[in-house]
């Protein structure tokens, strides 16, 4: 009688970590639900434009997590940061599992600042170098496959183009 009641918690525990375990398998699909998402393009100076799914982080703690824990990202896919107000802005890759291009944007989409091919989980301050309204995070060494340079345009609602 003694191991009855022991064993009566262990089987209704056992599913609830099952699936616990489960949902921490999984952040990237429930985290990726939480976000709206939209179209962008990216003109070329070269006259190409370039197609992408972003995920817009708008809230403070939207761009707080940004793309942290992620272990991957859709070819096509980003994140654009909008920070609803121009200034200087400083990134980070703390928690960051994938390497990743960031595109700094002025308020009239046009990208101002490139850092391309960030280290993953580094501290170190990757700064806009000057007041930018939002920034776009894309795979690391998409800029320079798609040749995607300072004073291309980003094509998006938050910019009004």
């Amino acid at each position: 009688m003694r191991g009855w009641p022991f064993r009566r918690a262990l089987r209704l525990l056992l599913p609830l970590m099952a699936l616990g375990a489960l949902l921490l398998a999984m952040p990237d699909l429930a985290r990726a639900a939480e976000l709206a998402t939209s179209p962008l393009v990216i003109k070329t100076s070269d006259g190409l434009e370039h197609r992408f799914t972003v995920e817009v982080a708008a809230t403070d703690a939207e761009r707080e997590r940004g793309l942290m824990f992620r272990t991957a990202m859709a070819r096509d896919a980003g994140m654009l940061f909008d920070f609803k107000k121009v200034e200087p802005v400083a990134m980070w890759m703390k928690d960051t599992v994938l390497p990743l291009d960031m595109l700094f944007i002025a308020r009239d989409g046009r990208i101002v600042h490139i850092a391309e091919r960030t280290v993953p989980f580094s501290l170190a301050t990757i700064s806009s170098g000057e007041p930018v309204l939002a920034v776009l995070e894309l795979n690391s060494g998409t800029a320079s496959r798609l040749k995607i340079k300072p004073g291309d345009r980003v094509i998006h609602p938050i910019f009004g183009n």
